[in-house]
């Protein structure tokens, strides 16, 4: 008398899969129909969130060398930020006229609670800096990759100074409202505003001193980038109290432009006055750049458009070139280059390119199976249960809020060889078991078989499932940068592991028992399958033979492979073929604006000039919460490929036209 089957875990969901097969081979539909249209609005990105938390604290600090903005606004900032809670890392950067301070937090550390901890701090640390730095201010968090787009605005008829004014409060104001947009750094920019500029002999001849001139003129105006004096106190009118009423007073000074503020005295050392007008040139103008920026072929905006830890680049990208094409009616006489950089366009390259190779891996999966397994109902369930595995595993992805990047499709391409072999290895059994059964004339029902011939291969394939998972636990413990690459690609790997155990499970047995319960008794073996077999049968017999000749080989093998070891490449990244380019432009320290713009235009005109530049668009030293920390001497060139250009012949061009400027230091790389 036969033991009953002890109850299991794996016996229980196999034989619920048998049972509820329709139901089982439904609800696959279902996720594959979901998926298909799922898929579609994951976030996609090049790389994982790599990045640990981290704040940036800028100060702007008119008119102070790097010695000065060290002294009197870096170090005690940092003083004031140093020991905050959960903080790992305090770096600093000092240049002419900017502070910066980058604070890195523990990996794991809640990013808003940081930067509302950080804020404290400097709510308590800023009236202890001197009066000419302006107030700290905190950077908004962006992702590692940040740069979405570069957005070139350039126009035929407008000055510089009334494009900065419309790309400050239109197209700026308009951007940061594009959902997934952190920041727009505007590169080049020109503010228009009322400035004094003194003429040194003439403040000699009438004894007027720069502090007078400076005090008077904060004096007289409401706001202003001086607060030298009393000018920037608020709270100077009050109210007149009658018996029925308040009335308030409100402060409204007579100066409007540059005559009336002409006007205003100034004392002299004398005891005399003078007017403004008289020891200065009163105009609208700029503020003395530090930074500047070259569109093409001519002077314009580079606006650098940053994008949250969140944001999803493809949808970001979207959404910034449908507000720009609303704005374009209203700035008719206003040209935008989105082409300058954008990191969406490697992006949808590198779909396509997989699109392509896994419509071509698909075709060579159906051919080879069709080859070697010569039954299509074995073929058609190995088919079907791959990708749905893959699908599970993608649809699990999204609904944890995870990106498709490299690293998670690297993990899906190495998991891919045991989700085939989970879809082949199982048919293949219960379609040799249902044989048997069928030549013995076994009275076995065939779901019963089909049942134990899962199980029979199953059971080792899950330990052995289990055993892969648990090594890949370390991956998740991996600190720092390599570990925030690798786990994604961990993840990914292991949770197409699990999908396809769980499709081995529940799928593949309903549709064996579907698609198999006539398939032919007799096998007729693959022409294929026979030639290689009689050819391995040959190669195995001289193998064993003669085992010295294969020893040697392998030994050969072996040597071969430690003498082309240390000639491999050793980096965490792939080469990627991006066809945006970046050109890093030192000039020595001490080089002018005006220097070093003209050595960026006529690179400009000569990297323009090669067959195959789409754009060009190029940023001097800084931009108003900018990320570059740099002097005017610091510079960089993006520059963008045509599709269609010849990627070697193109990028040897380019770096022998940079090759040929004498005494700047230049560098060619990509984004990534």
């Amino acid at each position: 008398m036969t033991a009953p089957p002890r109850f299991s875990a794996m016996r229980w969901i196999v034989s619920s899969s048998l049972r509820l097969r329709y139901l089982v081979v439904f609800g696959a539909a279902v996720l594959i129909g979901v998926g298909a249209t799922q898929i579609g609005g994951m976030r996609v990105d090049v790389f994982p969130e790599f990045a640990p938390p981290q704040v940036e604290v800028q100060t702007m600090c008119n008119g102070l060398t790097t010695a000065d903005v060290e002294a009197l606004v870096t170090v005690p900032l940092e003083q004031a930020l140093n020991g905050i809670d959960g903080l790992d890392q305090l770096r600093s950067k000092s240049v002419p006229q900017l502070s910066s301070i980058l604070l890195i937090f523990k990996q794991g550390a809640n990013l808003l609670r940081a930067r509302q901890l950080v804020q404290e701090r400097l709510a308590v640390a800023t009236p202890n800096l001197p009066t000419w730095a302006a107030p700290p201010v905190m950077l908004p968090p962006v992702a590692a990759t940040s740069r979405v787009m570069q957005i070139g605005m350039s126009s035929p008829s407008r000055s510089l100074m009334d494009l900065s004014m419309t790309a400050y409060w239109t197209v700026r104001a308009r951007l940061l409202r594009v959902p997934g947009v952190a920041n727009v750094a505007i590169w080049g920019e020109r503010l228009q505003m009322l400035t004094v500029q003194v003429v040194p002999a003439e403040m000699l001849a009438h004894h007027v001193t720069l502090d007078e001139v400076m005090r008077v003129t904060g004096d007289s105006v409401d706001s202003g980038l001086l607060r030298f004096s009393t000018g920037s106190i608020i709270g100077t009118g009050g109210w007149v109290e009658t018996g029925a009423q308040r009335i308030g007073i409100r402060h409204v000074l007579p100066i409007a432009g540059p005559a009336e503020l002409g006007q205003v005295t100034v004392p002299t050392t004398t005891g005399g006055r003078v007017h403004l007008s008289d020891i200065a040139v009163l105009k609208w103008d700029h503020q003395p750049l530090a930074g500047d920026a070259w569109v093409d072929h001519r002077p314009g905006l580079l606006l650098v458009v940053e994008k949250l830890p969140w944001g999803n680049t493809l949808n970001v990208t979207r959404d910034v070139e449908t507000a720009l094409r609303a704005l374009q009616p209203g700035l008719q006489d206003i040209s935008f280059d989105t082409h300058v950089f954008r990191q969406e366009s490697f992006i949808q390259l590198a779909i396509h390119n997989l699109t392509q190779a896994l419509v071509i891996g698909f075709i060579l999966v159906v051919v080879i199976l069709m080859l070697f397994l010569f039954e299509w109902r074995v073929a058609l369930i190995s088919l079907l249960t791959i990708p749905l595995s893959l699908m599970a595993t993608v649809l699990i992805l999204n609904a944890l809020g995870a990106t498709v990047n490299t690293m998670t499709l690297a993990g899906l391409v190495i998991a891919l060889g045991a989700v085939v072999d989970d879809a082949i290895i199982d048919v293949e059994n219960i379609l040799r078991r249902l044989r048997q059964a069928r030549r013995s004339g076994s009275g076995r029902s065939t779901a019963s078989v089909i049942l134990e011939a899962s199980l029979e291969v199953r059971k080792p394939i899950v330990y052995a499932t289990l055993i892969i998972v648990a090594a890949a636990v370390p991956v998740f413990l991996l600190p720092g940068l390599t570990g925030s690459f690798f786990r994604p690609l961990a993840f990914a790997y292991t949770l197409a592991i699990l999908a396809s155990m769980g499709v081995a499970l529940t799928v593949t047995p309903a549709l064996c028992l579907l698609l198999l319960r006539r398939a032919p008794v007799e096998r007729h073996q693959s022409p294929v399958v026979r030639v290689l077999q009689r050819g391995y049968t040959a190669a195995l017999g001289r193998i064993i033979k003669h085992p010295r000749n294969a020893y040697g080989a392998c030994i050969a093998l072996v040597i071969a492979a430690a003498l082309v070891l240390p000639g491999l490449g050793q980096s965490l990244f792939p080469k990627f073929k991006e066809r945006d380019f970046l050109i890093h432009w030192l000039t020595p320290p001490g080089t002018s604006v005006a220097e070093q713009v003209r050595t960026t235009a006529r690179l400009s005109h000569d990297l323009l000039a090669i067959p195959g530049v789409h754009s060009l668009g190029s940023h001097i030293g800084q931009a108003f919460l900018g990320e570059e920390v740099a002097g005017v001497n610091f510079g960089e060139n993006w520059i963008s490929l045509d599709p269609n250009a010849d990627y070697k012949t193109t990028l040897a061009r380019i770096e022998d036209t940079i090759d040929s400027y004498p005494g700047v230091f230049r560098e060619a790389l990509t984004y990534l």
